[in-house]
């Protein structure tokens, strides 16, 4: 019985343990279950709040959507701390209040705002309308054109310099003299002759914003469109101060006005208008200088060329055999030339040559000794890329260069 006794607790002590073991194992598997449960719960938690901020997106967005619109209106003059007065878009002015949300040093006259369709109270003030297209004319990178790499033109130089350079770099002088100094600048030559390189470099020895607009680009198709870009261009520029304003191929708005025409031709009449009325106008421009160019002066409205616009008109001759070797010396200097180039016979072969034309002829020089394989370039690359160069410039002229003295007789 006592072996019997000691054989039965042995065996209802294994059978504890394997009950105390199955219950551990199925605690264990409860408890991979109440985690697997508050993982999900946690999921779910998080999908109900992401959810939640879901919809009340959209029903902000629907908020929005069934807010009614707001009109656009500009502040004509303001009356006390609660009423001012406005023009909407549709032309009537309104004496309207504003809300207390919006800034009382904000409210002033010419700013837009936003009104209330209902009560017309202004319930924002707008940020100025800019156009894009305007503000990318400012050149942001500064041109790699000094007043060196221009050839035969020291006394046209020293003009703009006068004109256009010295009054931004040492407006001291002008104030101890007590003069104003000119407006602007009218650069006249034929093409190819230097006028954009000098403009350049301008923008290069000044620390001024430059901005560079062709006048081709403010001719637009709709009425206004051409003068609004006018007056923003100004504003832009005087906002930018002290900034350079240059106008290249200005005469595709400035041509002689005449009375009958298209309706293009009036409405770019009333851009040169404008044109007119910025550059002289009642309100003062500020530090801007403006440099015109154009290679048609004799097409030119007189009202632009008079005192007060155009204070100064330098005349871009075609270079003579002294400036030629200069511009030759210029662009030669990075290659590698032969002994037997010499630059007095290369200035005499290309008579009535441009600056853009000696230009393309020691490139094309360059390039016929790449494909003929040579270390150098030498006279007889030269002489035949002068005759195939010269033979493809030479065309008639567009104008014959008159002189100053002449076209201001002309125009008075």
């Amino acid at each position: 019985m006592k072996s019997g006794g000691v054989s039965y607790g042995e065996e209802y002590s294994r059978f504890l343990q394997d009950k105390m073991r199955q219950l551990e194992e199925a605690n264990i598997l409860l408890r991979d279950r109440l985690e697997k449960i508050e993982q999900e719960g946690r999921y779910f938690q998080e999908m109900r709040i992401r959810y939640e901020r879901e919809i009340k997106r959209l029903r902000s967005e629907l908020e929005k959507l069934r807010t009614p619109p707001l009109l656009v209106g500009t502040v004509v003059s303001v009356i006390d701390d609660k009423w001012v007065v406005v023009r909407s878009t549709t032309g009537p002015q309104f004496v309207v209040t504003y809300t207390q949300y919006v800034k009382r040093d904000e409210v002033v006259p010419g700013a837009q705002v936003a009104l209330n369709q209902q009560s017309l109270a202004v319930v924002s003030v707008l940020p100025s309308a800019k156009d894009p297209f305007i503000y990318s004319m400012e050149v942001i990178d500064t041109p790699d054109v000094d007043y060196s790499m221009i050839g035969g033109l020291d006394e046209q130089i020293e003009e703009i310099r006068e004109v256009v350079e010295l009054p931004l770099t040492a407006p001291e002088r002008f104030e101890r003299v007590g003069v104003e100094p000119p407006k602007g600048v009218l650069l006249i030559g034929l093409p190819g002759t230097g006028k954009t390189m000098l403009a350049k470099a301008v923008a290069k020895r000044t620390s001024a914003t430059f901005i560079r607009v062709v006048g081709s680009e403010l001719v637009q198709k709709y009425i206004g469109e051409g003068a609004r870009m006018v007056r923003e261009l100004f504003a832009m520029a005087k906002e930018k101060a002290p900034s350079i304003l240059f106008i290249d191929e200005i005469d595709a708005i400035a041509a002689r006005r005449v009375e009958d025409g298209s309706s293009g031709e009036r409405e770019v009449q009333r851009t040169l208008m404008q044109l007119l009325a910025e550059i002289d106008g009642f309100d003062p421009r500020g530090n801007v200088r403006i440099i015109g160019a154009t290679n048609r002066p004799d097409i030119l409205d007189p009202a632009l060329l008079r005192p007060g616009r155009f204070d100064r008109i330098i005349e871009i001759p075609m270079p003579d055999r002294g400036a030629r070797k200069e511009i030759f010396r210029i662009h030669v200097s990075n290659l590698k030339l032969k002994r037997s180039v010499d630059l007095d016979k290369l200035a005499a072969l290309t008579e009535n040559a441009t600056g853009a034309e000696i230009k393309a002829i020691v490139t094309e020089a360059g390039m016929l000794t790449v494909k003929k394989n040579k270390r150098a370039v030498g006279m007889e690359e030269f002489e035949e890329a002068i005759k195939k160069v010269m033979a493809r410039q030479r065309q008639p002229r567009s104008y014959e260069p008159m002189p100053v003295e002449e076209m201001g007789v002309m125009f008075m």
